[in-house]
């Protein structure tokens, strides 16, 4: 029987969704291993038979005599832990329409059609004439105004990331450090400097391009406190100790000349406790004409003790996290918004930077979003807009705010499968099918997939140094739907934790090569190679082959065939009748 509580559908979401200008995309989820196929039922609203009230919007007893329904076969598009989710494309000829479900049951019995409001056993073939030409009971889809439709900039699918901190990739010139640096490669934590600056960055783009990368993408370079510039103090300028506007200049034009995108991070959330703005409030409290500018609870801002015995819990104002040097914005103030919004403007038409990435951007509101959107995409229409978004992301990825968002949730399949061992094959399947099929396909085609980040413990910790097991969740991070990132040193095996007082993760870059993996930097050269070409890698579906082994998976992209032994020991398998031997942690890639 077939579950009619677990079916799921909602009109104009990410279950139904213009991919362009002309095409529909429609998914249905049930219950897992009920349905053994599924049709939808579609058509242009305004055809009726002879007689008929040409009343595509009419409902109710008046609804009767539609006749632009049509069967369009729907694929399963992929299997998660409790549901099936299919999936079908439609052009409508008239850019609307009208559609409900016709589900078949696995044990024969049933034929269901499912619509907006109902379900109805249509077996018998008199039942099925009615319900079937009662367009009060189908799902709308109104118009494909293009306006409304997401287009993500076409060159994000064809980009390989590399993500820099600043602070420690590479000093270019030590004149410009802190006057507290430490010598390059000291242990990192949370107050110290190591001298990085962009004149460095621009000193190994020969490097960067040799290996194949063709966008990066960098924590805030923006003038700041703290090492890692999150606590920012001048929205309009580059920290000097990173060499300035002029170094950004050239680095922008350097990186472009080779083909290179540039990707900033916005931190419009909050700001830095030293940013004049702040300060004004702290000094005048509420006459302060930017008092509004953030979400303040009580005047004075700061209590009459010493910070250290301030309650992080419990401040005067709001803040990111509990951080009290980070006061949050309130991007609701007109003020505040337009200040923003310069700024995001400035770096696109005075630098022509490609992208920015969003620091924290589901905690400001959607009609900022939006409004950064029309000014951004005005500015420069294939600008790339990124959302760090940690979880479902789907109402900030509708085609009015993001274009796509870093992919954490497949992040946390890979790791949980690749590097943790926590969670078993058929888990590890279900998590990567939920991450394809929660969003529109062009959103996963611009999807930013990586498997560690300033934020994170690198891969090869997570791994407990086992460098085979590394390339695995390398490997199957650059042959998924998105675009790939690798984290700076990430290529040459640089390792390091998160967490509990750590910052090992945010470690200087190794640039004597004596203490670089060679190999591991081959490995994933070939992995950049392999990527650009094969452009069957950002396929937005992904097909699951039967392996009978527990230990190893296997998949297909395109004309390509993976299969990864994710195991400490050898393991001989079947794979569409083929017989392979896999070493431990050993995999084989061929052409079908």
């Amino acid at each position: 029987m077939i579950t009619e509580s677990a079916l799921v559908h909602n009109p104009k979401s990410t279950q139904c969704y213009a991919y362009n200008d002309t095409t529909l995309h429609v998914r249905l989820r049930c219950a897992k291993d009920e349905v053994e196929k599924v049709v939808l039922w579609i058509g242009d609203p305004y055809e009726w038979a002879v007689g008929g009230l040409d009343g595509g919007n009419l409902g109710g007893s008046d609804a009767h005599g539609w006749t632009g329904g049509r069967e369009i076969p729907m694929i399963l598009e992929g299997e998660t832990q409790n549901h099936d989710c299919w999936f079908a494309e439609f052009a409508p000829p008239k850019r609307r329409a009208r559609y409900g479900f016709i589900l078949y049951s696995k044990s024969g019995e049933q034929k269901l059609l499912f619509g907006e409001k109902r379900c109805v056993d249509i077996a018998d073939e008199a039942i099925a004439e009615i319900e079937l030409s009662d367009l009060s009971n189908f799902f709308c889809f109104p118009y494909i105004n293009p306006r409304d439709v997401l287009k993500t900039p076409g060159w994000v699918k064809d980009t390989v990331w590399y993500h820099i901190f600043p602070e420690r990739f590479c000093n270019g010139r030590p004149e410009l450090s802190p006057e507290n640096v430490q010598p390059w490669g000291t242990e990192p934590d949370h107050h110290n400097f190591m001298g990085g600056d962009l004149w460095g960055v621009i000193d190994k783009l020969d490097y960067l391009e040799e290996l194949g990368v063709n966008g990066l993408y960098f924590c805030p370079i923006f003038i700041a406190n703290a090492n890692h510039k999150y606590d920012t103090v001048d929205y309009f300028n580059v920290d000097p100790h990173f060499g300035g506007n002029e170094a950004f200049k050239q680095l922008v034009k350097e990186a472009h000349q080779r083909g290179m995108k540039i990707m900033l991070d916005a931190v419009f959330n909050h700001m830095g406790d030293q940013h004049p703005i702040w300060l004004d409030v702290v000094e005048k409290g509420k006459n302060s004409a930017y008092a509004d500018w953030f979400w303040i609870k009580e005047f004075p801002v700061y209590e009459d003790k010493p910070r250290e015995q301030w309650d992080g819990t419990n401040l005067r104002y709001e803040t990111f996290g509990n951080v009290a040097a980070m006061p949050k914005l309130n991007t609701e103030n007109l003020e505040c918004r337009s200040y923003l919004l310069d700024i995001a403007r400035h770096w696109v038409e005075e630098f022509d930077i490609d992208g920015w990435r969003l620091d924290v951007c589901n905690e400001v509101d959607h009609d900022f979003w939006r409004d950064f959107r029309r000014v951004i995409k005005g500015v420069k229409p294939d600008c790339y807009i990124l959302g760090e978004v940690w979880h479902d992301a789907s109402a900030w990825l509708m085609g009015d705010q993001y274009d796509s968002v870093m992919n954490y949730p497949m992040t946390q399949a890979i790791l949980d499968y690749f590097a943790l061992n926590s969670r078993g094959k058929q888990e590890f399947i279900w998590d990567v099918n939920r991450s394809y099929t929660s969003y529109p396909h062009h959103v996963n085609e611009a999807m930013f997939n990586l498997l560690d980040s300033h934020d994170t413990s690198r891969i090869l910790h997570l791994c407990s140094g086992n460098k085979d097991k590394a390339k695995l969740a390398y490997l199957f991070m650059f042959t998924q739907v998105g675009t790939p990132c690798i984290y700076y040193g990430g290529e040459v095996a640089l390792s390091g934790g998160r967490g509990m007082g750590s910052e090992a993760n945010r470690r200087c870059m190794l640039w004597d090569k004596e203490l670089q993996d060679i190999d591991f930097r081959a490995f994933i050269k070939q992995l950049i190679e392999l990527r650009k070409s094969e452009p069957d890698l950002n396929c937005p579906t992904i097909q699951w082959l039967e392996v009978d082994n527990d230990q190893c998976i296997a998949y297909q992209r395109g004309l390509l065939q993976f299969v990864i032994n994710n195991s400490d020991k050898s393991q001989d398998i079947l794979v569409n009748g083929k017989k392979l031997s896999l070493l431990p942690y050993g995999y084989n890639i061929s052409k079908e």
